[in-house]
């Protein structure tokens, strides 16, 4: 009886320049319960796989990788399924391969908060934001100030950005079967994180245990956000997904949902540089409860666009890439 009570879940696909990093600091974990790691690589081009197979070989009783042949992503597969539905902890611990851990007792901080508060559904931290470059830190990631319990309806208005990826820790049996608006999202830690919320707390520790890199070209936002088309059909693909959710809640939260619409659509047509069209009352409102700093983007972005793209090009200078 092998007795392990955490599954690691890592995702990875062409992060040869990271994935050491990644299972390095898995390894570096000091608890006092036996965890697993389980990798999942979506057919790399690159030497990824050579380099887990080397882990693998040194840690054969901890790190069960699958070796995909052919991409299946591409597909339209749902990729993080293959670890989920063969993990063996009760707790389920979230890090794709080109980020990684920071505090080695991470995994244990946040067993021991779920083993005494069962209604705790998902566990998150906070975390470091660094150059996918050379680590430089970038910025230091607090969804609060101080520990949070967060509502439904929290989770729901922030969006994808609430959370870090790389902090999700949740109870492996909650995330198997998932309902209809977590199946069919472009991303899965947004409307996962919804779904874990529905069933339980979410509590957030305002510790930094993890780094989340930008910078890297072969990430799934890199990959999926290159252009204003592919922004587009995302928050198209998101706002189907938030509809299935109020379907899901039985209209429940209909409001905030309504609301998290019109704020994506709001940020669409200021990427698309529609100005005209956020003069009504309802988007207009979004607006004004903006921070000053994205009040100042907008601003910068309608009547000196040029000045805005020449800080963006700084920037990228500065990590390659960024998210403005």
């Amino acid at each position: 009886m092998e007795n392990i009570l955490v599954s690691i879940n890592c995702i990875t696909y062409n992060h040869e320049k990271y994935i050491a990093d990644a299972l390095d600091s898995f390894l570096m974990q000091k608890t006092n319960f036996k965890f697993e790691i389980l990798i999942y690589d979506d057919a790399s081009t690159d030497r990824t796989a050579e380099i887990i197979r080397k882990y693998e070989e040194k840690y054969p009783e901890i790190i069960k990788p699958i070796y995909q042949l052919e991409n299946q992503y591409s597909k339209g597969v749902s990729i993080e399924m293959f670890n989920i539905n063969r993990a063996k902890g009760k707790y389920l611990a979230i890090c794709e391969g080109d980020d990684f851990w920071i505090d080695q007792y991470k995994l244990q901080k946040q067993v021991d908060y779920m083993e005494k508060h069962p209604e705790c559904s998902l566990c998150v931290h906070a975390g470091n934001i660094v150059s996918a470059l050379d680590k430089k830190l970038i910025a230091k990631y607090h969804s609060h100030k101080g520990n949070k319990i967060y509502k439904v309806s929290e989770v729901i208005e922030e969006g994808g950005g609430l959370f870090l990826t790389n902090s999700m820790f949740c109870l492996t049996e909650l995330v198997l079967n998932r309902p209809r608006f977590v199946q069919i999202s472009p991303v899965g830690d947004y409307p996962l994180a919804i779904h874990l919320a529905l069933l339980g707390k979410v509590y957030y520790i305002d510790e930094i245990m993890s780094a989340y890199r930008i910078g890297d070209e072969e990430s799934w936002t890199m990959l999926n956000f290159t252009n204003l088309e592919d922004k587009k059909d995302h928050f198209k693909n998101i706002e189907k997904m938030l509809h299935e959710l109020n379907l899901y809640t039985n209209y429940q939260y209909q409001k905030i949902i309504e609301k998290t619409i019109l704020k994506n659509r709001f940020f669409l047509l200021v990427e698309q540089r529609k100005f005209s069209e956020l003069k009504s009352k309802e988007l207009f409102s979004i607006y004004s409860n903006l921070s000053i700093r994205r009040k100042c983007i907008i601003l910068m972005n309608q009547y000196c666009p040029s000045f805005l793209n020449f800080l963006k090009f700084i920037r990228r200078r500065l990590v390659k890439w960024a998210i403005w």
